[in-house]
């Protein structure tokens, strides 16, 4: 018996995730390829094209009503990700064309079936987003790891090694980030020319890898590691008060990123969203599933099948049924 479903795919730089959903909300099939974001990937046109044959593949016997994309680097209706994403969807002799959209509007749907609502993303990079029918209205900052991203992963590290330097030096105050980071690098204990070479040696993403290490010497107590991050929390704060509507609270919060997922930062975000504006923030599951969510509200579907999906996490991080964040 041939199953009505929808797909939806959430892709960003390094990885691009799938999902095969029936009209009901159930998961059929999940697919998983290389990135495809528009601008830093190697090949978008081959991941989008890879991870819908693995999906497709495991699906069994389907008929495809509807799909959403989200794109790292795209937005609604964006040329060159439209044409991507459209290409592999015919060269797969798939029917329709799916909605492009970006993956910050993802973000939010894999944590909120809400029409409208505020994401707080924070990983390699950062980005806060007031969301409307299933595409970015507002943002704040999310302009890289050069101009912004403040209080992202690769924010945090850039302090901690700037910290780590002028302890050092005899700039700044004494920090175990000097050893700590040092170590990470495996540069010379002490040596400021060392750290500066390893440092540079990484591509900047790769320097977020360093942020557990900071976030791991606030929890230790070290002074300069804990007032990093409690600058990155306050950053993200102020981003995402700045992109919600007045009260911030009043639509769903959701949170997405591993550096909201736990540790210190996602701690002091979460602390000052409760003091501040009385608000807990719903967490964000897999970001193809939010996809998927938006499609099945496209092709009708309503609002509680897009709900379910997101059931993993549900009513325990949901401050609507009174439960706390997980």
């Amino acid at each position: 018996m041939t199953e009505h479903v929808v797909i939806g795919v959430d892709s960003g730089g390094t990885s691009t995730r799938c999902a095969v959903v029936t009209r009901g909300g159930q998961v059929l099939a999940h697919g998983r390829a290389g990135g495809g974001n528009q601008y830093s990937s190697a090949d978008p046109a081959g991941a989008f094209e890879s991870v819908l044959r693995a999906a497709l593949a495991d699906a069994g016997d389907i008929t495809v009503d509807a799909a959403v994309f989200g794109v790292s680097g795209a937005s609604v209706g964006d040329a060159t990700a439209v044409r991507t994403v459209t290409d592999a969807w015919k060269a797969l002799g798939l029917p329709g064309t799916p909605y492009v959209t970006d993956d910050i509007a993802i973000a939010f749907a894999a944590g909120s079936a809400a029409e409208a609502g505020t994401v707080l993303v924070a990983g390699t990079g950062a980005v806060a987003a007031y969301v409307r029918d299933g595409a970015v209205a507002r943002r704040c900052d999310g302009y890289g790891w050069l101009l912004g991203d403040e209080g992202s992963a690769v924010w945090i590290a850039l302090a901690g090694l700037r910290a780590a330097l002028a302890s050092i030096d005899g700039r700044g105050r004494p920090t175990v980030l000097a050893e700590r980071l040092a170590a990470a690098l495996e540069s010379t204990p002490g040596d400021t020319q060392s750290l500066v070479r390893a440092a540079y040696a990484r591509p900047p993403a790769e320097l977020g890898e360093l942020a557990p290490d900071v976030a791991a010497a606030a929890t230790d107590g070290d002074t300069v590691a804990r007032e990093i991050v409690a600058d990155a929390a306050e950053r993200l704060l102020t981003n995402l008060a700045t992109v919600a509507p007045d009260p911030l609270g009043a639509d769903p919060v959701v949170f997405a990123g591993a550096l909201l997922s736990a540790g210190p930062v996602a701690d002091a975000v979460r602390e000052g969203l409760r003091t501040r504006h009385g608000t807990t923030p719903r967490v964000a599951v897999d970001g193809a599933l939010g996809a998927a969510g938006l499609a099945l509200r496209r092709s009708g579907a309503p609002e509680s099948v897009h709900a379910r999906l997101l059931e993993p996490l549900g009513k325990a991080s949901d401050p609507r049924a009174g439960g706390g964040l997980r």
